[in-house]
C-alpha cells in the first residue's frame, strides 16, 4: 500500500546496533537475539536486509565502539548504508539502495528508539513507506540524567504512538518479533 509506485517489495532495516550504541541498553541480548531472528528469517524468505552504521564526534568510524555488534553477522552482499544524521535517509544512499531493491515497505529494528529509530521511521513514513515497527527488536540507552523518561518507558512509547501514525496511502505497525511476516 505505499505510496510509491512499483515497489512491492519489504527490505528489513537494522539500524545503529553498533557496540557503544547498545552496550548499556536495557534488555540488550534479548533485543539483539531477536534482531538475528529477524535476520536469519529475512534471509531464508529471500527479503533484503539493509544494515545501517552510525558515525559521528563520539562514534568514530571505524573505531571497535563503532562496530557492529559481534552477535550480529552482515553478509557481504547486504547493503551497508553509512549515516550521520539521525534518520537514516539523510544525506545517505539508503533511499537508492532501496529503490534499486524495489522496496515500498520496511521492517524496521535497531537503536535507539528516540532517536535514529524515531527519525528514520518518520523519514520513511513521509517519503511513502510503509513501515513496521519490531516492537521488541529495538532499544534505547538511558537519557534519565537529561531529563528523559527511563528506556524502558522511551521504548514503550514509541511502540505506543507508532500503532497509531497514520496517512493517506500508507501504513504504520508495531509488531512483535515472532509476528513478523516479509511476505504475503
Amino acid at each position: 500500500m505505499s505510496t510509491l509506485p512499483d515497489r512491492p517489495n519489504t527490505a528489513l532495516v537494522v539500524i545503529d546496533v553498533q557496540q557503544e550504541v547498545v552496550a548499556e541498553a536495557p534488555r540488550r541480548d534479548e533485543v539483539v537475539g531477536n534482531i538475528d531472528a529477524l535476520v536469519e528469517k529475512a534471509r531464508a524468505d529471500g527479503v533484503p536486509v539493509v544494515w545501517v552504521q552510525h558515525s559521528d564526534e563520539e562514534l568514530v568510524q571505524g573505531s571497535d565502539e563503532w562496530q557492529l555488534v559481534p552477535e550480529l553477522v552482515r553478509a557481504q552482499s547486504e547493503p551497508l548504508v553509512h549515516k550521520s544524521y539521525g534518520d537514516s535517509f539523510e544525506g545517505t544512499d539508503l533511499e537508492d539502495v532501496l529503490a534499486d531493491l524495489a522496496v515500498g515497505r520496511l521492517v524496521v529494528a535497531g537503536a535507539e528508539s528516540d532517536a535514529c529509530i524515531r527519525s528514520t521511521i518518520h523519514g520513511a513514513f513521509t517519503r511513502g513507506y510503509d513501515v513496521t515497527l519490531v516492537g521488541d527488536a529495538h532499544t534505547a540507552g538511558d537519557k534519565s540524567a537529561w531529563g528523559a523518561p527511563p528506556a524502558e518507558q522511551v521504548i514503550a512509547h514509541t511502540n505506543l504512538y507508532w500503532q497509531f501514525q497514520s496517512a493517506p496511502g500508507r501504513t504504520a505497525a508495531v509488531v512483535e518479533t515472532k509476528e513478523v511476516a516479509f511476505t504475503g
